[in-house]
């Protein structure tokens, strides 16, 4: 868990993902995009990420984990809340209030 917490807040956004997540991709291309740089952890490539894998399955209660979004540092959580929060409006205002936009 330390690890995830730690890789969670070094960068304004981060995506926790597998290589072969069809939904992973669609939500690494919707930061891309919104010209968002996210840093991106791959599960799958990754030494450590069966470990990882297990903690953002104890963060968001549900498996499959992935992909698991961090704006700011704080948990946004799976696919289905970063769309709503994109849907609503909301996202954009994360994202500039945790300095991964200026617009």
């Amino acid at each position: 868990m330390d690890m995830v917490t730690r890789l969670a807040s070094q960068k304004p956004v981060v995506i926790f993902s597998k290589s072969s997540c069809c939904m992973c991709h669609t939500v690494k291309c919707l930061f891309t995009d919104l010209g968002v740089y996210a840093s991106v952890h791959e599960l799958d490539h990754h030494p450590k990420g069966r470990d990882m894998e297990r903690a953002l399955i104890s963060l968001v209660g549900r498996n499959p984990s992935v992909p698991v979004i961090f704006i700011g540092g704080k948990l946004v959580g799976l696919t289905d809340k970063v769309m709503s929060l994109h849907l609503n409006g909301d996202l954009i205002t994360l994202l500039r209030d945790a300095g991964a936009i200026w617009l």
